[in-house]
């Protein structure tokens, strides 16, 4: 079972994806750390070699991360690549979105090169927002709520796909799920 978790920067799925991972025991791949993990901060590949290399590095991540059983995150960007775009079908998808008022203060580490402030981060998301869309399954907003309430319903939602028609109900072992720690291919390196 592989989850993909899309959206816009700074909408939470790498925090909120370590916990989803967490909750239904499966590893956990964050396609942007690979990339700098391999290669440098995103934002110097940005500054040294341009977009178009990112994209070949992060799309060389998409591959190999869909091709595991894991809870992924993606760049808020991975999905402009056509061939990720369909890629993603037969992947349960799920795109995370937030509100502008919220985003501010999630972009203050200066990590992501497209989206400096929270203007730039509009313009993004009013061009990306009806890809996001069609290519997800589900949506969650993270705006305000805390994240292991949105962690443990969107395992659920996997959950109740992935067991249609299961008599194992999609809550089993929720009171632990969010004390064991993340499994997470970063980790193991």
């Amino acid at each position: 079972m592989t989850v993909v978790l899309i959206g816009p920067p700074a909408s939470g799925k790498s925090r909120i994806g370590k916990r989803i991972a967490r909750v239904l025991g499966t590893a956990f791949v964050d396609t942007d750390s690979r990339v700098a993990a391999a290669h440098g901060p995103i934002p110097d590949i940005f500054a040294s070699h341009g977009e178009p290399h990112f994209r070949s590095l992060e799309r060389a991540e998409v591959v190999a991360a869909l091709a595991t059983d894991a809870v992924v995150a993606f760049g808020g960007g991975a999905v402009l690549d056509p061939d990720t775009q369909h890629d993603l079908s037969g992947h349960d998808v799920v795109l995370f979105t937030v509100d502008p008022s919220a985003v501010a203060a999630r972009l203050t580490n200066g990590k992501r090169p497209l989206v400096p402030d929270v203007d730039a981060w509009i313009r993004v998301w009013e061009r990306r927002r009806d890809l996001y869309e069609r290519l997800a399954d589900v949506t969650f907003d993270t705006t305000s709520r805390p994240t292991d309430d949105i962690a443990l319903e969107v395992a659920d939602w996997v959950r109740e796909r992935s067991t249609a028609g299961s008599a194992t109900p999609p809550d089993a072992a929720r009171s632990s799920d969010l004390s064991t720690p993340v499994s997470s291919t970063e980790e193991r390196r």
